[in-house]
Order: C-alpha cells, then sequence, then structure tokens
C-alpha cells in the first residue's frame, strides 16, 4: 500500500502537479507513513526522475520548474509534520543561495535552491539583489559550506568576485565552497575569480554541490 503511494509521490512531481503532491503528502501523514520516508522514497524519487529526464535532454527548463513547484508543496506539508514529530532530514549541509546586488532574476536561483533542497541541503535563499556582505554575513550564521551566487547580466557578473572578497574579509574561505552561475557566467569567468565550482544548470549545480561536499549522488 505504501509503495503505491510513493509511486503516486513521485508521479505528481514528474508530472509537475502542486496539488497533487501537497494533497498526497496530506495523505501520508493521515495514514502514519513517516514524513521523512514519504520525501525520500516518493517525492525525492520524482525529482531525481525529471532530472535525470532534463539531463538526457527528455524534460526542459519549464519540466524542472513545475516539478520544482511540486517539491515545495509537497514538502511545505511535511516539514511542519517532521517538526512536530522532533525529526528532521538528514542534511548534506548547509547552503546560502541568492542573485548578486544589482540583479532581480530569480527563476533559475529559485530552481536551484529547490533542486538543492530535494537532493539533501539546508537551503537559505537570500532573493534578488542581494550584496556581497549579506552573503558572507548569511554564511557564518549558518555555517553554510556552499555559498551559491547567481548573475544574469555581465554587468552584474563582477558582483560574484564581490561575493568571494567578502568571504575573504570575514575569514570563511576556503572553508566555505562558492558555486556561481547564470546564463553569462562560463567556467573560464569561475576559475578567474577563484570559485570552487560552475554549473550552467540546476541540474548541474546539484551535482557540483555534491561535489564539492563529497557527498556520492
Amino acid at each position: 500500500m505504501a509503495d503505491d503511494l510513493f509511486h503516486e509521490m513521485a508521479s505528481s512531481i514528474t508530472e509537475g502537479d502542486p496539488e497533487a503532491a501537497g494533497a498526497l503528502a496530506k495523505r501520508a501523514i493521515a495514514e502514519g507513513i513517516d514524513p521523512l520516508e514519504a520525501i525520500n522514497k516518493g517525492f525525492v524519487v520524482g525529482m531525481k526522475q525529471v532530472g535525470e529526464s532534463f539531463g538526457c535532454g527528455d524534460a526542459y527548463l519549464p519540466d524542472l520548474v513545475l516539478a520544482g513547484e511540486a517539491m515545495k508543496a509537497a514538502v511545505a506539508v511535511l516539514d511542519p509534520e517532521l517538526a512536530r514529530r522532533g525529526q528532521q532530514r538528514e542534511t548534506a549541509g548547509e547552503v546560502v543561495i541568492g542573485t548578486v546586488k544589482g540583479d532581480i532574476h530569480d527563476i533559475g536561483k529559485t530552481l536551484v535552491g529547490t533542486m538543492l533542497a530535494a537532493s539533501g541541503f539546508q537551503v537559505h535563499d537570500l532573493g534578488v539583489d542581494v550584496p556581497p556582505e549579506r552573503f558572507a554575513h548569511k554564511a557564518r550564521e549558518v555555517k553554510a559550506v556552499i555559498v551559491g551566487v547567481s548573475a544574469l547580466l555581465t554587468t552584474t557578473m563582477v558582483n560574484q568576485k564581490s561575493v568571494i572578497e567578502a568571504l575573504d574579509d570575514l575569514g570563511l574561505r576556503p572553508q566555505v565552497k562558492v558555486l556561481v552561475g547564470g546564463a553569462p557566467v562560463t567556467r573560464s569567468w569561475a576559475d578567474t575569480i577563484e570559485a570552487d565550482g560552475f554549473a550552467e544548470d540546476a541540474i548541474g549545480a546539484v551535482a557540483e554541490a555534491r561535489r564539492l561536499v563529497n557527498k556520492p549522488a
């Protein structure tokens, strides 16, 4: 019975259906299913399937966005139940993400955050137009292992370097790894500013994040 429900949960993610995902999460609670199992054996399986399809070219960015929204709907139901039970998800580490100062692009960064959260990271999303110092102070506050810095404009890319400098100023490098991305960002640019990782998309960001903290997929 539980296996059938887990399969439905995974399908709600691959089909990008937030309403179904939320309803299935509530059903899991009502039926006494461990919320951690619901997340890991149901919804996360769906996210991995979408990620694999995206990597193979069988799914596209809108599919990832919809899957991410469905995942958020499920977790929004299950997280309070986890807290009520005194449980918590095993975390791969604390991650601070945001879009750099001067840049208000949000979709890609938000998707990366959702995918990282689905992959076991504890994500702190600072939003858009984030000053370098705020990245650094938040990283120190939550003891982040990774800071993810998005820039979608060639004119704001330089602020990714400013974030690394702000982390340096607080003495947080090199224990805090910096992962950069965004439409104009290249691996060459990442190397130039001495970032630790670079990703072209949300799936790549998850793979890079896991590499940086030495966690297998």
